[in-house]
């Protein structure tokens, strides 16, 4: 006998409008409201990197010793865990945070997901590519007892996803369509080129802060790296980055060239880096700095993210 389709069960009245309302209610462009939660997206973003570092630099690393429990009969800290259980647990908070900004950012894009495909694709790569393996791998880093490079690569990722919301940020500003060259080829691969020393620069940071005596927790052995060498070998990318941003700069606002603004923002970012990074080795790797150099990092990523978006100019405006 042929098959008989299930019957389906027809909307209320009173369902028909829920949604009808919902959907009104949804943006039909990119308004206020997107855009608001496109930039508390970004701040959780650089913040949860300031309380990871903090959690790292309080030692509070195994204050939840269990996961995704904070221990094995408590998903909140206890008292005996003291200080370390709220460092940890407030860090934890804060991927819930995250995750429930990207998910109201992809809802308030639904509406209009086929007309700014980009910013669609954007806001899922934030919350399935980035947010929920983040925090796979957060609880990986508990059971392998703060493993340096799973820390390290925790930071990374982290420092990856302010990098895509801050492309989100740019983008949402700009209209829909394709996109055309707004800068000369040889100046495209020289931007590229710094971006290659940003990425070493920042690769041989973690190694480096992966040697020192911040490990997030006092019983926790780190890699076998001498931290004194890899401060020195972490400056001569460093600088290398500073000499090619700076000669982008002076390039760029003799020619005119569109990320020139931007590039002054990553000079002023690695600057200030730079100072930083001198002062903490100067000074002992004193919590506060090595947390201010972990944030500014992430920060000059995202400076360098718009650069090299700004390579590109939408063929609307061009």
């Amino acid at each position: 006998m042929p098959e008989t389709a299930a019957p389906v069960r027809p909307q209320s009245p009173s369902e028909s409008r829920f949604g009808d309302r919902l959907w009104n209610w949804l943006p039909a462009e990119v308004d206020g409201r997107i855009r608001v939660f496109a930039w508390l997206s970004f701040l959780a973003e650089v913040i949860i990197i300031g309380t990871g570092g903090a959690v790292r630099l309080t030692g509070s690393g195994l204050g939840c010793s269990e996961w995704p429990l904070c221990t094995p009969e408590s998903l909140v800290p206890t008292p005996e865990q003291g200080f370390h259980g709220i460092i940890e647990f407030g860090n934890r908070t804060m991927t819930g945070v995250v995750g429930l900004l990207a998910v109201a950012v992809i809802v308030l894009l639904w509406r209009v997901r086929a007309q700014r495909r980009d910013l669609f694709v954007l806001s899922v790569v934030i919350l399935l590519g980035g947010i929920i393996p983040q925090a796979i791998v957060g609880g990986i880093t508990v059971i392998t007892k703060l493993n340096p490079f799973i820390v390290g690569f925790h930071y990374t990722a982290s420092l990856l996803l302010v990098c895509v919301t801050a492309a989100f940020l740019l983008r949402m500003n700009q209209p829909a369509g394709p996109r055309v060259k707004a800068v000369p080829s040889w100046f495209a691969i020289l931007t590229h080129v710094t971006g290659l020393a940003l990425a070493v620069t920042i690769v041989v940071g973690v190694l480096t802060t992966g040697s020192g005596p911040h490990s997030g927790d006092a019983d926790i052995q780190r890699h076998g790296f001498d931290a004194t060498v890899m401060a020195h070998v972490h400056s001569w990318p460093g600088y290398i980055l500073a000499a090619l941003v700076l000669t982008l700069a002076v390039i760029a606002w003799a020619m005119r060239l569109e990320p020139r603004r931007w590039l002054l923002v990553l000079i002023l970012a690695i600057a200030v880096q730079v100072g930083v990074g001198i002062l903490q080795s100067r000074t002992g790797l004193p919590e506060v700095l090595v947390g201010i150099h972990m944030v500014l990092a992430a920060l000059s990523a995202a400076a360098y993210t718009i650069v090299v978006l700004k390579l590109k100019r939408p063929a609307a405006e061009a």
